[in-house]
Formats: C-alpha cells, structure tokens, sequence
C-alpha cells in the first residue's frame, strides 16, 4: 500500500496494486483498470458502428487479433529502446524476462502502432474502408487511454518532475536507491484529461462535422500527439532513443502531430460530398438491395377509390335519394 496525497488540494489517498486474490494469485487494479476502459471502449464502438458501415461483428473479430498483437506491441516498443534491461550476466538476451510482462514494461505508442497496422490488414482482408474503421476507432483509443491512465495512479508510476504548482502530487517512490518523499507533477492525470477533453471535442464537434473518412483518425493523432509531446517532456521515466537524450515519445508525438496538422489542413480545403463516406455509401447498398428484394406492386394503375359525393349520386340515380 502507498499513499500519494495532493497536499495543495487538502487529498490524500491510500492506494495498494492488488484488488485482491483469487485461489492465490493477485488480481492487480491496473489490469481491473485496463479492462474496464477496454470493456467500455468496446460498448461505446458498437452502438456507433452502424454510421461507419462497419458490423459489430467486425469489431470483435477485429480486436480478437488486435489486443494480443498490441499487448505484444507495447512489449516490443518498451524492450527495443531499453534492451540492457533484457540482458544476463553474460550480455545475452534473456527471453524469459522479456515475456514477463506482469513485472511491468509497456509502451503506449507500441499498442497504438500496431492497432494502426492490424486495423489496416483486417481491412483489407474484409473490403472495409480502413480510414472509417479508423474514425471509428479512436473514440475507443481516447476512451481505453483516459481510463487506463488511472492504472498508472494505483501503482504510483508515470510521474513527472519535481513541482511546487496547487495540484501537485505527493508520494513516496524510489530514486537512484533512495526510498525518499517527493511533490511531482501528476502526469497521468494530466494525460487522462487531455483525452477526456479530446474525445469530447470529436463527438460533440468534430464528428457533427465530419467531411471524410480519416477525419477524425486524424485529429486524434494531432490532438494526442500535441498533448503527448508536453506531457512527456514532463516525464522522469521516459524512453529515450538509444544513447542520445532524445526521448522517443515526445519526437513521435511531434511527428504524428506535423504530419496529421497538414493532411487535415489539405484535406479541409478540398470540396468534399456526403456520399463519399463510406458510412454513406453501405447505407445506400442496404436501400438498394433491401428495394431489390420488396414485391413490385400490380402493373398498371390503380383506380381511384370513389369519393363521397360520387357514392350519394349514384344512390339518387338509383332511386335512393332518401338514403
């Protein structure tokens, strides 16, 4: 158990990484956490799929795929650029450390470089636009990363530096050997807004707006890469670029954001139509078959169903004038 505080907020919290124990084995809050943002990620995507011409069916045989490969990716971004940490005695590598993924060691860009590659095969594969699909999805990612953040929080981990600003966080945490007590900017809460504030603007702005498909895949990579390259220069745990003091995340945010800002700058300008959306466009294949399938109505024309006045004039023609 660890207590971090906010002591210029008057908070203090006990906080402990096991939930608790099923036969032995420790159910730790950050994989509750995680799950519960994947879990409401999933919820969120399915009732707005059927607007990006996308089955629900295809987003669980998507993520059948995606999370373990992600999983796998996040692994692979954090052993890559601190592989020293991988080695035996002897200099080799060491297999067996690198699958324990339970002692701690993954990177968020890892997950979201392969969701990015898996999405575009799986797409390609089922004939579904990849850019719609990407749309789709990153209400999913802001949703999974706002939550997961708080993961970060149960373990005391993914702080920032030394500060002495009104919301500072409080906590006691080991550094170069020493078990000290330190006042941090809390960086995970800093990401987990960012998001929230980020999902907000794409589903009550951006999304009423869309006029392509990548619309929004792209605003969310220059949103989350804006805020990314501020939040990890705040960072004391960060993966740098081999030997240099370049940290990885901070230069791929920055990338992400350049790249994203022009295409949605070029993109923006150019005259775009309703029925270029692939949401759209299935849409209209649905109408048109379900039209293909519907009985067609009698040849000919139908006649006209007689009026009021014509029924009493041919009563009193009739010699029902008294009627």
């Amino acid at each position: 158990m660890s207590t971090v505080t906010f002591p210029g907020l008057g908070l203090a919290f006990n906080v402990k990484d096991i939930a608790f124990r099923v036969f032995g084995w420790p159910i730790h809050w950050y994989g509750i956490i995680i799950a519960t943002g994947f879990l409401l990620a999933v919820i969120y995507c399915s009732r707005k799929a059927d607007a990006y011409g996308v089955e629900q069916e295809d987003i669980i045989d998507l993520l059948l795929y995606a999370v373990p490969l992600c999983i796998i990716g996040a692994r692979l971004y954090y052993i890559i650029f601190y592989l020293e940490l991988y080695r035996d005695g002897e200099g080799r590598l060491d297999l067996g450390r690198m699958i324990r993924i339970w002692d701690g060691g993954l990177a968020i860009y890892g997950a979201v470089l392969m969701a990015i590659l898996v999405t575009f095969l799986f797409c390609k594969k089922r004939g579904i636009s990849f850019f719609s699909l990407a749309d789709l999805g990153v209400f999913g990612l802001f949703i999974g990363q706002l939550v997961g953040r708080w993961g970060n929080f149960v373990n005391v981990e993914a702080y920032g530096s030394v500060t002495t600003l009104p919301w500072r966080m409080g906590i006691y945490d080991t550094v170069d050997g020493v078990y000290q007590y330190m006042e941090v900017h809390p960086t995970f809460l800093y990401e987990s807004l960012w998001n929230l504030a980020g999902l907000l603007l794409l589903a009550l702005v951006v999304e009423k707006r869309r006029k392509f498909d990548g619309q929004l895949f792209w605003s969310y990579l220059a949103w989350y890469g804006l805020g990314r390259a501020w939040i990890e220069g705040l960072r004391t745990d960060s993966l740098y670029f081999f030997s240099t003091g370049l940290r990885v995340s901070q230069m791929l945010a920055i990338l992400f954001f350049v790249m994203a800002a022009i295409i949605l700058t070029v993109q923006l300008r150019r005259p775009h139509s309703p029925e270029e959306l692939w949401g759209n466009q299935v849409k209209a294949r649905k109408a048109a078959a379900k039209a293909a399938v519907e009985p067609e109505s009698p040849v000919g024309e139908l006649e006209e169903e007689p009026s009021l006045e014509s029924i009493l004039e041919e009563a009193r023609e009739n010699g029902h004038d008294k009627t």
